[in-house]
């Protein structure tokens, strides 16, 4: 397990250091000119080259993509350009938004698809399951922000029950911080249980069938028995599998569901510094998104070992 474990790491921090490569030259290659855009069209040249000088922009750049790394081990993630804020200051004002957001529509997800996708599972062939396998595939073809809008129409424009947009910080009220997350949550995790309840459901399924499960209910356990004892560690690979999957998916529904919603969050913030060329804000934040992602995805190959030893002792 050890091996297994350390071969995983090392793997983790090559893709951290291949994303970063990545970013920080993809950020440089289309950002253009980030003195010459702040100053504007009308700046000499003598005054866009000293501003680049004083931002270090005219430094070479592997010492400009060392500099940035050094210092993100260090908890310094840069400043902003045009503002001088810190970025690391912008990104947790921001988190208060994005991760109850992200994590409860995660929570919402797992909590309806995995009773609701075993049900259909062990009602296969019945006209509940049948129901439960056609509302699931509904839901996968209903993009994330038409979700938003109709639950918006229905429950803030006609029943008036929840705020459709904007934001009240946890700071000035705990009750409308969490009323401005319940329509966005509602939105990610319904969509996000459509997708996890075919995936479920399936792998309920494959297990169900299996030889060992079989033996389990011939020498006397029932269905739900044999499931719960003998199969759920066997189906929870592939649900793993596609929670870990679903999570990276989910950072893109945030992008959305923010600007829908009007929240404040981490992903609007990105779009926002995209558009103003502020490179050392979006290559530091989109760089502890992949972080994030890479991380997820470690720690899904740590389950894998966990849950089949097979698969560790292949490793």
């Amino acid at each position: 397990m050890v091996i297994y474990v350390l071969r995983k790491l090392a793997f983790f921090i090559g893709a951290v250091f291949v994303a970063s490569v990545a970013i920080f030259l993809l950020l440089r290659a289309a950002g253009g000119n980030v003195a010459a855009i702040v100053l504007g069209k009308d700046a000499t040249a003598e005054a866009i080259n000293a501003l680049a000088h004083s931002w270090g922009l005219d430094r070479p750049l592997p010492i400009q993509y060392f500099d940035w790394i050094f210092k993100m081990f260090t908890g310094d993630l840069g400043q902003s350009f045009r503002t001088k804020e810190a970025v690391a200051s912008l990104v947790t004002d921001r988190l208060s938004v994005s991760i109850p957001l992200a994590l409860s529509g995660l929570l919402l997800g797992l909590v309806i698809a995995i009773p609701v996708g075993t049900y259909a599972a062990r009602n296969v062939g019945k006209p509940s399951g049948a129901v439960l396998a056609l509302l699931s595939q509904i839901g996968v073809a209903v993009p994330v922000f038409w979700a938003g809008i109709l639950l918006s129409v229905l429950f803030g424009v006609r029943l008036g029950w929840l705020p459709t947009g904007g934001w009240i910080d946890w700071s000035q009220s705990w009750v409308g911080a969490i009323r401005s997350l319940v329509l966005p949550v509602l939105s990610l995790g319904l969509i996000m249980a459509a997708v996890l309840i075919r995936y479920v459901r399936s792998a309920v399924l494959d297990v169900m069938n299996q030889d060992y499960v079989r033996t389990a209910r011939a020498v006397g356990m029932t269905r739900t028995q044999a499931l719960l004892q003998v199969g759920l560690r066997n189906a929870a690979l592939p649900i793993v599998t596609i929670v870990g999957l679903q999570i990276a998916e989910l950072i893109g529904g945030t992008v959305i569901i923010e600007m829908v919603f009007s929240l404040p969050g981490l992903s609007r913030m990105i779009l926002a510094n995209v558009a103003a060329r502020e490179v050392i804000v979006v290559q530091s934040t989109v760089m502890l998104i992949i972080v994030f992602v890479i991380f997820v995805n470690f720690v899904v190959d740590l389950l894998y070992g966990i849950l089949d030893p097979r698969i560790r002792n292949a490793a």
